[in-house]
């Protein structure tokens, strides 16, 4: 005779502790979840881990032809627009995927939490984790673009892009915990975030610049969050700059903000998730 484990929905949770205490005492399952999660993408892939490499590079191709060859847009903020292309591609690809592959890790794993003892959040955790290995691979045709390009790599800066990327990773796993609490319920909401996630990519200068818009219009776009983490990856990774006070703020800000604000979400939430499960 089998019996289904369901988790203890009894457990007394803390906001943001709770969380953060599931995600340590799980780290080897978080480990082993996210190497499942990459390498079960490129086993269903012909190109592999090489579709990670083309994808942004065939979306800058796309931006590049549209941009530089019928508007004349040759360069960005002083850098090639090739250059300025790819790295806002690779960190809003980031976003994108990441929340979405995290609300809705949950559902997806219906199976296993309904015969094992396992806090769901680490399935979202190791689903945002892998999205982040996939922007770490999706780095190279940077590296190479700036290469070939005779851009030269920063080096007292560039490691220090691994700040935004920490920080964004930290928003999309709180971003990521608030939509697979309701896609329990209404799983259509993840097409609804697929859209608006395109939409704030889109409005947070990936593909152009700050510079292009009417001061009228900038204030709008300083105001999306996703913005500023691209801003400041930039300005790390190719420009050899330190980021401004306002991008500090927006950046810590919001992925604390955000990762707090998904923890107690989910928390208040779990109890009526375990039946739906």
């Amino acid at each position: 005779m089998t019996t289904t484990t369901v988790y203890d929905s009894a457990e007394q949770r803390l906001p943001f502790l709770t969380t953060f205490k599931h995600f340590w005492e799980y780290r080897d399952l978080i480990k082993l979840l996210t190497v499942k999660n990459v390498t079960a993408r490129y086993k269903r892939s012909v190109l592999g881990v090489w579709w990670t490499l083309l994808n942004p590079i065939l979306t800058t191709l796309i931006y590049f032809v549209v941009f530089e060859k019928l508007f004349g847009r040759d360069s960005a903020d002083e850098f090639p627009y090739l250059i300025y292309l790819i790295s806002g591609i690779i960190v809003a690809g980031f976003f994108s995927e990441a929340v979405i592959a995290c609300g809705s890790a949950i559902v997806g794993s219906r199976g296993i939490l309904q015969r094992m003892q396992v806090p769901p959040e680490v399935f979202s955790f190791a689903a945002a984790i892998a999205a982040a290995v996939n922007f770490v691979i999706s780095v190279v045709p940077l590296v190479a673009a700036m290469v070939l390009l005779g851009v030269e790599i920063p080096w007292n800066t560039v490691f220090l892009a691994v700040i935004p990327a920490a920080f964004l990773l930290l928003l999309v796993t709180g971003l990521g915990l608030i939509v697979a609490s309701a896609a329990v319920f209404f799983y259509d909401v993840i097409d609804f975030v697929k859209v608006l996630t395109q939409l704030i990519s889109l409005g947070s200068a990936s593909f152009f610049s700050l510079s292009w818009v009417s001061e009228r219009y900038q204030p709008i776009i300083k105001a999306n969050p996703l913005f500023h983490y691209i801003d400041m990856f930039r300005k790390f990774f190719y420009r050899g700059e330190m980021p401004d006070a306002l991008n500090w703020m927006m950046v810590v800000g919001s992925a604390v903000l955000a990762l707090g604000l998904g923890a107690y979400v989910f928390s208040r939430s779990w109890k009526n998730l375990v039946v739906r499960l």
